[in-house]
């Protein structure tokens, strides 16, 4: 197989480095001493209310100061002489110290790993993971972190080549961290506790500079798992490859094939569907999605309108909105230079679109604003990147909240006043993260993801320190992590055995309208390791997909389910469809009732029946819940009317492959892949800012379902050198796609990826 070209990209960091949360500790000089948080009024500058603060108080000492979350500083006072600041012009208000603990102590009791550690093997050890072997295929780990050193068993470096698989360096020079991040979640063992301190990890490093690696590093990388016998086999990475055939789905499915458990995240591609990626479309491996842990979540609210609750979805790159204060806002159009005047000091509104993202925001930034608020230029919601760490708070906004926004803009000019945002936190449990990526998978129809986990604000070790991350990322390992649990309380359970309990026993997630999320959101649910740990049946598998139905005519699917009783004591199980089922005009049967002994496993078959009269939706999904065991068991099903409308343009990639010495030309490569192929593909390239039409690139007929390829010289394209944007569009019958992206036709390699997030 040729080694492919369209990269394997780390899934998933949705909060930077920049992210990280003020993290504040009281320096005790003398016992009488305290550090007070000190906020600034808007009309004031820092200095000179600091000049005030060391005047008025001699023996006070400045600790920190803060532009971008809020407007002031920290300041370490006595005592006695708190209530000094408050006289003095200027300060606002003041607050003790907050202390955020670096752990993961919601996230690994909220999946029932803490219940599972009172819990012993079959030799009366603890659940801790003890003698269970995980491979990680990631950045790198740095094994030398006082709460990893205890797990690292060993591993390869394949970027480098050698046998240390420590992280490496990323394409600004910085420490890479996000495979020792993963690494926490599953095992540390320290001052802070992974889901499995004690067991075994071994770290592939596969992904490079940037967290970008080749499809045949990671391939690579699945090999040596498989030769070293690990036991389970973490990759939280993607790309945006949604078909069941990519080679690193299939090596996963492979690996399955040879006894190891394999988890990947689903993509940080959400909320639309068919955005999970491979290898998270694996048949045989665990798909994670990301849903939020107990959290106080930041919303906006307008000061004159409060009931109004607005959702908010940091852009990643940029620091958090962690806001104490009622914010000014004011209108910036599309973000151009000319747009922003007047915005020094206060959060703005910008459009998307017209310009890239990042160059919005850094024109935000070189005005002087306190935060950014970019809202869609279409219906809904949506969520932003840049690949430039940009030291302002920014978040997106939905178009209907964006345009709720202007309108109270507009109205308080009128009177010549501002506008004016609240921050405020809301409680946030067991719901789907906006970014977590959705399937279901194109061609084999696939329900993914299969389970969630905590993917949202996961603390965890990064090399020399410690750092909350969001993403899909961090969602899998809490899986990794539970499987080696599973694995050290039933060695003798295979793969497909493991899977199947942790599925079985998840915790089936309700949306903010108390409506179930679909199964291509969630799979079976959040995952509960207490419960799978005591799970006295198998079901598998865990969902099931019946693919496309012809609406015109009444249609009979059977499927084949295994059911497993792991009692000591015989067992009659029961299938029932759930009310909704009925609705849709869906008929389940099976069997009416199955008896097995304690150890005894069967095949039992139940058809699905669409009648004449069945709701006419794109997608028909409901639940069969089997009766019996300790606890009923949910089986989510998927089908479809007709061919679904999913994308026909699953990824396109453009690159400089070299310069040629003779005619110092340079020669491009650019890949595309077609879940379904397609009849017609052409790619038109435009001017970046005006849009104005300037040619076509390629253009080509009768493309088949998977991966095309095309080359070509700069001195024949329709343009010169440059950058641009370049739309592609693909039509199959009369289904039609266009992917809009930035591509960059220059001889000499130039970061233009943070500009071409738009």
């Amino acid at each position: 197989m040729r080694p492919l070209q369209i990269s394997t990209l780390i899934c998933c960091l949705l909060i930077s480095v920049l992210s990280i949360e003020f993290y504040f500790t009281t320096v005790a000089i003398a016992s009488e001493k305290e550090v007070m948080i000190v906020m600034v009024s808007e009309d004031e500058e820092i200095e000179d209310v600091q000049t005030r603060v060391l005047q008025a108080i001699p023996d006070s000492q400045i600790v920190e100061t803060y532009q971008y979350a809020f407007q002031g500083f920290a300041v370490q006072i006595n005592q006695s002489d708190r209530e000094k600041l408050s006289t003095i012009h200027g300060v606002q208000r003041f607050d003790d110290v907050a202390t955020y603990h670096v752990s993961l102590k919601d996230s690994v009791p909220f999946i029932g790993a803490t219940n599972a550690f009172k819990q012993v093997d079959e030799n009366g050890n603890r659940l801790t993971g003890k003698g269970v072997k995980i491979g990680i295929i990631d950045t790198g780990m740095d094994y030398t972190h006082p709460d990893l050193k205890k797990n690292y068993h060993g591993g390869y470096d394949f970027v480098e080549d050698d046998d240390d698989p420590m992280e490496g360096i990323d394409r600004e020079g910085k420490k890479t961290f996000h495979g020792t991040h993963v690494a926490g979640i599953i095992g540390a063992n320290g001052s802070v506790k992974g889901v499995a301190p004690e067991a075994e990890i071994y770290m592939y490093r596969a992904l490079g500079p940037g967290g970008f690696g080749s499809t045949e590093k990671i391939l690579a990388a699945i090999e040596r798992a498989i030769e070293d016998e690990v036991d389970i086999l973490n990759l939280s990475l993607g790309s945006p490859i949604n078909g069941p055939d990519w080679p690193t789905s299939v090596a996963l499915n492979k690996a399955a094939e040879q006894g190891v458990l394999t988890v990947t995240s689903s993509g940080n591609s959400g909320p639309s569907m068919w955005s999970v990626g491979s290898p998270g479309t694996a048949d045989q491996a665990i798909s994670v999605g990301a849903s939020t842990p107990p959290l106080q979540m930041p919303k906006l609210t307008l000061q004159d309108q409060p009931e109004i609750v607005m959702e908010i979805t940091p852009v990643e790159g940029t620091l958090p909105w962690q806001f104490k204060r009622n914010l000014p806002l004011v209108y910036g159009g599309l973000g151009l230079e000319e747009d922003l005047a007047g915005v020094k000091g206060k959060a703005v509104l910008i459009e998307r679109g017209g310009i890239p993202l990042i160059r919005k925001i850094k024109n935000a930034q070189a005005k002087g604003a306190s935060a950014v608020i970019i809202y869609n230029n279409v219906a809904g919601s949506f969520a932003g990147r840049t690949d430039e760490a940009i030291p302002l708070p920014v978040v997106t906004v939905s178009r209907e909240h964006g345009d709720l926004l202007k309108k109270q803009i507009e109205a308080k000019q009128d009177v010549s006043t501002f506008a004016t945002v609240r921050t405020i936190l809301e409680e946030e449990t067991d719901h789907i993260a906006f970014f977590s990526s959705r399937g279901p998978v194109t061609q084999s129809w696939q329900i993914k993801p299969d389970v969630v986990a905590p993917g949202v604000d996961i603390h965890s070790t990064i090399p020399n320190g410690y750092l909350p991350l969001n993403g899909t990322s961090m969602a899998a390992p809490h899986i990794a992590g539970a499987a080696a649990l599973m694995k050290q309380a039933h060695p003798e359970w295979e793969a497909h055995q493991i899977k199947a309990a942790l599925m079985n026993t998840a915790v089936p997630l309700i949306d903010h309208q108390n409506t179930p999320y679909p199964p291509f959101v969630q799979g079976t649910g959040r995952v509960d390791v207490a419960k799978a740990m005591n799970t006295d049946t198998l079901i598998y598998p865990g969902t099931l997909s019946l693919g496309i139905w012809d609406h015109e005519e009444d249609m009979i699917q059977k499927e084949t389910v295994t059911i497993e009783n792991h009692s000591d004591e015989t067992k009659t199980y029961t299938f029932h469809a759930d009310d909704h089922d009925q609705f849709l005009g869906i008929s389940i049967k099976a069997p009416e009732k199955i008896t097995l002994s304690p150890g005894e496993k069967k095949e039992v078959n139940i058809s699905f029946t669409k009648e004449a009269s069945a709701v006419e939706y794109s997608q028909l999904y409901g639940t069969i819940v089997v009766k019996g065991g300790r606890e009923p068991i949910h089986i989510p099903y998927l089908l479809f009317h007709d061919e679904p409308d999913y994308p026909r343009i699953g990824a396109f990639d453009l690159r400089r492959e070299l310069i040629s010495r003779v005619d110092n030309n340079a020669r491009f490569r650019y890949e595309v892949y077609l879940p379904g192929g397609a009849d017609t593909l052409e790619i038109a390239l435009y001017d970046p800012d005006t849009f104005t039409y300037l040619g076509v690139l390629d253009k080509q007929e009768k493309l088949k379902a998977g991966l095309h390829e095309n080359t070509f010289l700069l001195k024949d394209a329709p343009v010169p050198e440059g950058f641009y944007r370049a739309v592609v569009y693909a039509k199959a019958g009369d289904k039609e796609e266009v992917y809009d992206t930035f591509i960059s036709l220059e001889r000499t390699r130039v970061n233009r990826k943070a500009e071409a997030t738009a």
